[in-house]
């Protein structure tokens, strides 16, 4: 049965109140729409709350992630959206804007709760697909709770219904430092000398070096150590550069085998490598603590049983030797702990209140030691003159007993050489008489000895220019004559003897 509405016959007061209702249904309707439409810029997110219509989330649940009642887990990108004003209410919020220089740490308010005795939800390896809320609570089995994953600088467009962020600064771990981690979550093991490897719960034994980590530092605690030398003075001024400890470092007070107590400067330089880091933390804590728990106790105990062991004067004599034997035994002591002794050196020893008189004694010792010295240089000298002079003469004699020697060797060769010339003089006068004998004796036998005899008369005769006139008679026989020459010659001879007398 069709209705036909008779409009030309109704009346037109009626006709008037239709149209009022029809007009103020569509205004209501546009109004309605308007009002529904949501504007979701670029730098924003909208979450999306369900009024009606949806039924109960489950127990425990503050998420629908099934068009629940409630906090919808999907948010609104930027653009037109219309959602009625009447079933949602939508909430316009600016991205999650991570700053450089920190990192979002993440709480999940809402997902499976963690195993028993885990702190921290396990990485995500896609980062992406924990940001996504819808994901999350679904296909990821996201854990409720603070997560291990943790936001990089940037803007993220997340429903914070679900995460809570907190920023705090990144781990930015500098030149001359290192970070040493104790690590809240990982496998618990037993660990040893109090370190674990990396991965492991636990003070790691490996620390990060110089670069930016992105990390959650609540799961990862984090301690700065300095691996840079560091130079402390226990004296009463320090010098530039040395580290200021909590209380003003003061010299070191010793007392001496023989009771004597005084002050004793020192100054130690120290570092600690890289690789020994976590096992300072592990057992002293940050490098605060190494000098005030550790270096300034063992440097007092070393020095004052070293000085406890020698004679006051003794230790400042030999301030040398207790540098290095302090030296030694400071880097045995303290390399099992982890720091390195790079240089120990002692300053002063000692006042004019503590040591003023030993050390005056001390000195007009040295003063008068070095007076006997002086004159027992001088002795030395004076000695050393005399016995050079004793050398000189000495010397001197060796040389004129050298140069007797020397002629007396002369004279007993020219003697050997007249000798050897006499005897060749003699050899040859022999050679020559014998000759001359032989000569003779030849001719003797030729002409007979007398004639022979007047022969070598006559040949004296000429070689000598002997004046023959003859002052002796000459017999009758050759022999005669011979006897005559013979007077002649020698009264020549004679002659002229005379006359040279």
């Amino acid at each position: 049965m069709e209705a036909n509405v008779d409009w030309e016959g109704m009346p037109g007061g009626k006709l008037k109140a239709i149209g009022v209702v029809v007009l103020i249904v569509v205004v209501g309707l546009a109004i309605l729409i308007f009002s529904s439409v949501v504007k979701i810029d670029g730098d924003e997110v909208g979450i999306v709350e369900k009024k009606l219509l949806g039924g109960d989330l489950p127990r425990g649940s503050i998420i629908a992630t099934k068009g629940e009642n409630g906090i919808q887990a999907q948010v609104l990108a930027p653009g037109w959206h219309v959602k009625w004003k009447w079933q949602y209410n939508v909430i316009q919020q600016k991205m999650v804007e991570i700053e450089q220089g920190f990192v979002g740490l993440v709480l999940a308010m809402d997902g499976r709760s963690l195993p028993e005795g885990v702190i921290y939800a396990p990485q995500w390896e896609n980062e992406d697909e924990m940001k996504n809320a819808e994901y999350f609570l679904t296909e990821g089995n996201g854990y409720k709770g603070p997560q291990l994953t943790v936001l990089d600088p940037g803007k993220y467009r997340i429903n914070t219904k679900l995460f809570k962020i907190t920023k705090v600064p990144l781990v930015n771990v500098k030149v001359g430092t290192v970070a040493i981690v104790k690590s809240n979550v990982g496998e618990v093991v037993d660990a040893k000398d109090r370190l674990v490897e990396v991965g492991q719960r636990g003070i790691w034994n490996k620390p990060w070096k110089e670069g930016k980590y992105y990390k959650n530092t609540n799961a990862y605690e984090i301690t700065m150590v300095s691996v840079q030398q560091v130079k402390v003075s226990y004296s009463a001024e320090r010098e530039q550069g040395e580290k200021a400890a909590i209380q003003p470092m003061k010299p070191i007070i010793v007392r001496s085998e023989d009771g004597y107590t005084f002050p004793v400067e020192v100054r130690v330089i120290y570092k600690i490598e890289a690789e020994n880091a976590p096992k300072v933390v592990a057992t002293i804590g940050d490098d605060d603590l190494v000098l005030s728990k550790l270096v300034t106790p063992t440097v007092q105990a070393i020095f004052r049983n070293n000085a406890g062991e020698v004679k006051a004067l003794e230790y400042v004599q030999n301030r040398g030797e207790q540098e290095t034997q302090s030296t030694a035994m400071l880097k045995e002591k303290l390399a099992k702990d982890g720091i390195t002794i790079l240089a120990v050196h002692i300053g002063d020893v000692g006042d004019e209140k503590t040591l003023g008189a030993l050390l005056k004694t001390q000195t007009d010792r040295e003063i008068a030691l070095q007076e006997q010295t002086t004159l027992q240089v001088q002795q030395q000298a004076a000695e050393q003159r005399k016995a050079l002079f004793k050398t000189q003469q000495e010397a001197q004699e060796e040389m004129k007993l050298a140069t007797a020697a020397y002629a007396v060797k002369i004279a007993d060769e020219e003697k050997k050489k007249v000798i050897i010339a006499a005897e060749a003089e003699a050899q040859q006068i022999k050679l020559i008489a014998e000759a001359q004998a032989k000569a003779y004796e030849l001719i003797s036998g030729v002409i007979g000895a007398d004639n022979a005899a007047l022969v070598e008369i006559i040949k004296l005769v000429a070689e000598k220019g002997i004046d023959i006139t003859p002052e002796v008679m000459v017999g009758g026989d050759g022999s005669g004559m011979s006897d005559a020459l013979m007077g002649t010659i020698l009264s020549g001879k004679l002659g002229t003897n005379e006359k040279t007398k």
